[in-house]
């Protein structure tokens, strides 16, 4: 399901990915407009998100803010939109250059949500996996909880 590629010289590649069992609609809504975005978009739930901005365009910027509840570290995660189509694919370089592509695809009962991204190298593998599948399954948690 997940899957690890590297290529010499490159970042190594991470992909996550869910099943949502929702219209395409809203689960494009939820992952795009930042009154959604600041109910899901935390890894555990000693986190959360206090502000989200989004120019769904491509050229456009967002960033979340993104905080540990009890105030000790906070932290802005920012890009900018490289490619945008409506309800089917998002692709973003983050602030510190890093890609990012997400595919919305249209699956019996539901959208799959594939999210692929350039591993950083400060953090292991398997904790960047972990921390990308836990705001996924944060997001999907939220998106078919709003039927």
């Amino acid at each position: 399901m997940e899957a690890v590629q590297k290529s010499s010289g490159s970042p190594e590649r991470v992909t996550v990915e869910a099943i949502v069992h929702a219209p395409v609609d809203q689960v494009w809504s939820c992952w795009t407009e930042p009154e959604h975005i600041k109910k899901w978009n935390a890894a555990s739930d000693d986190w959360h998100t206090t502000r989200a901005e989004n120019d769904l365009s491509t050229g456009g910027k967002f960033m979340s803010r993104m905080e540990a509840k009890d105030g000790s570290f906070g932290f802005d995660f920012g890009g900018v939109y490289d490619e945008v189509r409506l309800n089917e694919y998002i692709a973003y370089t983050m602030d510190d250059g890093r890609k990012v592509e997400i595919v919305f695809e249209a699956q019996e009962g539901g959208i799959k949500v594939i999210e692929t991204f350039d591993a950083e190298t400060t953090n292991s593998i398997e904790m960047q996996r972990g921390g990308w599948n836990a705001i996924l399954g944060s997001f999907k948690t939220y998106a078919e909880g709003l039927k």
